[in-house]
């Protein structure tokens, strides 16, 4: 036998395990050291959550009127807040509560039935437990009733013997533990505003014993000139309103906390984008029970940008005090039960900046009972009237777009009647044969009607039936719409009403809408028609808001503009130059010829006016309308002009629904009016003599005010 070969495996097999052992030998040092070593850094970079982003709120934007005279402000109050962590307990909070209600005093209104109850269950759980028989803690441990099915047992049976048993110490802690539980993890939540120093101090020095609480400031809305415009500005919400439940899907898709302050209503509310800032943001890196282990300042936060609205706040100021002093006036000659409001809109028919929007309402204050003058301002813009002859330019260019009437048409002015119904005639009797431009200057409804029965295609004949073609209403009110009658004007604020269509299609109501007796307006759309007659055709949007500006710190100063809002033209009239001409020479004649309807008030103005007046016959459905089976008769006077006639610089509208009852009253549409233009060219000339010489003090309009007195009066 051959010697055998000598193998070499086992040797390989050596050096592999030799190499294994190695490299689990330094496998096993390696994790030493880091077990050893970096341990519990590595446990601490396990257990972080990720990042959270806390978004904490500004002061909101400024409003200024037209000269910059702030108007919206804010104003700090002393605040304390608690944030609460991820994992904090129910128990946690109750005892940071119980603490802190032995430094500050909390008020105790806002806590319900139900937050007492949820409280006393935490501060009496063996007996919250012992209301729950053995029967139902079987079903429960048999999984057949669950945790919420109890706990509402636990409700029910709750006592009101017990709940008294709270004292007062209980239910001002309850009062801070409600608002602690109402936030959101790592959100600071508002515990108590408009803190007393003593308080600031006490709760800034505790702060070691307080986890979560903390003292800052917070902001409020201050308004520089009361109640005026508040309607029209708008409101916020306060810190327990938070978002408003039907936006809230909306805000929380733009980084809005569910308890953030935000505009609720009409200026606040419709810039809101740009009134609420940019909100300081810091990062909260957290474990995973819930501790805050950095936090880092992502960015500070800017206030809001501020508004500069058209209003000019010496002119608001001015015509509010003549608006209720004319009311109250006007209340105590005619005796009337529901003359209760007047409106009055000035804007510039060129630009559509709305210099003036004021509107006063005779109510019941609250807390007195007693009679009093409220702002109403919104009023222009939420409420609409028939408005009478005002609307009689619209008619006549309707009759010259249609080819119904001509330049040349003249109607004689006498009854008109339809087989079956009352005749209807004009205000006043032997006004004789008429054109266009004197109809309007003696405010002829006989032209009006003769017109409408044209535009219809009517076959007038006295007493007898008068049909009209199909769509008439619908040409009326399509033609009305381009001077702004019977639309939304587009004003920038929301809610803005069209006012009311009248639902009849009888010949008769075709001329009482021709009077402006059949559809309602408001005060906005009377000031965008008469701005469109002013102007030569356009129909300008109206607006509040005149520019955007950024922020600054001078409180002296506003800054540089982002946006400047211009001039809309929403629409041209149908209407050739020379109607349009002749429709405004009928308005100089109204206010500056002897036989027009308001020559004497406006006859001695030097500013040259033009307008036309408006007296409609309607039925009271106003707030005291649940008093009367029938609603009463009521006449409604309105007014609209514009100055000079010449050169339009300011165009106006007033309102004054329900006016009086029966055939006599008195003009109170027309004394507004005049002294509503007066104030506005007196101001201007004021104005125009501080430029001339700056040390010389602008002297404020002054009048009497005899409301208080006019007020008891109405009271007795």
């Amino acid at each position: 036998m051959g010697k055998k070969k000598k193998t070499k495996v086992p040797f390989r097999l050596n050096m592999l395990f030799l190499a294994v052992f190695l490299l689990f030998s330094m496998l096993i040092l390696r994790l030493g050291i880091v077990q050893i070593v970096y341990g519990e850094d590595f446990k601490r970079e396990i257990e972080r959550t990720e990042d959270v982003t806390v978004n904490s709120p500004v002061p909101r934007g400024k409003m200024y009127d037209r000269n910059h005279k702030t108007i919206v402000d804010n104003t700090s109050s002393n605040a304390i807040t608690y944030t609460k962590s991820q994992g904090t307990s129910t128990e946690e909070m109750l005892e940071v509560a119980e603490r802190l209600a032995k430094i500050i005093d909390k008020e105790t209104d806002k806590v319900r039935e139900r937050d007492k109850k949820d409280y006393w269950i935490i501060k009496n759980p063996d007996l919250a437990k012992a209301k729950i028989t053995e029967k139902e803690w079987a079903l429960y441990n048999e999984k057949k009733i669950d945790d919420k099915k109890i706990y509402d047992l636990q409700l029910e049976r709750i006592t009101e013997k017990e709940l008294n048993e709270l004292s007062e110490s209980d239910l001002e802690v309850l009062a801070i533990f409600r608002e602690f539980n109402s936030g959101y993890a790592l959100s600071p939540q508002i515990v108590k505003e408009g803190v007393k120093a003593k308080e600031y101090a006490a709760v800034s020095e505790n702060l070691e014993q307080l986890p979560g609480v903390d003292t800052t400031t917070n902001w409020n809305r201050k308004y520089s000139f009361g109640k005026t415009l508040q309607t029209v500005l708008g409101k916020v919400t306060d810190s327990d309103e938070g978002l408003p439940r039907e936006r809230l899907e909306y805000y929380l898709s733009r980084d809005y906390s569910r308890n953030d302050r935000v505009g609720k209503s009409y200026l606040e509310l419709q810039y809101e984008d740009v009134l609420h800032g940019q909100k300081a943001k810091v990062k909260n890196v957290t474990d995973k029970a819930g501790n805050v282990l950095d936090t880092e300042v992502i960015t500070e936060g800017e206030r809001g940008k501020d508004l500069v609205l058209t209003i000019d706040m010496d002119l608001q100021l001015a015509v509010e005090k003549i608006v209720e002093e004319e009311l109250l006036k006007a209340k105590q000659q005619s005796g009337t039960r529901l003359l209760d409001r007047a409106f009055v809109v000035l804007m510039d028919p060129h630009t559509g900046d709305i210099l003036t929007m004021a509107g006063k309402q005779i109510g019941r204050n609250e807390e007195t009972g007693r009679s009093e003058v409220q702002d109403f301002a919104l009023g222009n813009i939420t409420t609409s009237y028939n408005v009478g002859s005002a609307v009689k330019g619209a008619t006549v260019l309707t009759g010259f777009s249609t080819g119904a009437i001509t330049p040349y048409t003249t109607f004689y002015d006498t009854p008109v009647k339809i087989k079956g119904t009352e005749p209807k005639r004009s205000w006043k009797s032997g006004l004789g044969i008429l054109d266009y431009k004197n109809a309007l200057k003696v405010s002829s409804n006989v032209f009006m009607f003769r017109t409408a029965i044209n535009v219809g295609g009517g076959n007038y004949q006295f007493n007898q039936p008068l049909s009209l073609k199909p769509g008439t209403f619908n040409i009326f009110r399509n033609s009305f719409a381009q001077f702004g009658l019977g639309v939304r004007t587009g004003i920038d604020l929301p809610n803005e009403m069209a006012g009311f269509k009248g639902t009849e299609n009888a010949p008769g109501k075709l001329l009482d809408f021709s009077i402006g007796q059949y559809d309602t307006y408001t005060t906005m759309q009377l000031a965008q028609y008469v701005s469109t007659i002013a102007n030569g055709g356009n129909r300008i949007k109206p607006r509040l808001v005149k520019e955007i500006r950024e922020p600054i710190l001078d409180k002296e100063k506003v800054g540089p503009v982002i946006k400047s809002f211009e001039p809309v033209v929403l629409n041209s009239v149908d209407a050739e130059e020379n109607w349009i001409e002749g429709v405004q020479e009928g308005f100089r004649r109204v206010m500056q010829e002897p036989s027009g309807t308001a020559y004497g008030s406006f006859a001695s103005a030097d500013y040259k006016p033009a307008g036309k007046t408006g007296t409609a016959e309607a039925f009271y459905d106003g707030p005291e309308r649940s008093k009367f089976n029938e609603p009463p008769e009521v006449m409604n006077l309105s007014l609209v002009g514009y100055a000079p006639y010449n050169n339009p610089e300011i165009a106006m509208a007033v309102m004054v629904p329900w006016a009086y009852e029966g055939s006599t009253g008195h003009h109170a549409n027309n004394d507004i009016g005049r002294r509503v233009l007066d104030t506005y060219f007196e101001l201007k000339d004021k104005r125009h003599e501080k430029n001339m010489n700056p040390e010389q003090p602008v002297q404020e309009i002054e009048e009497k005010a005899e409301g208080a007195a006019l007020l008891e009066e109405i009271d007795e």
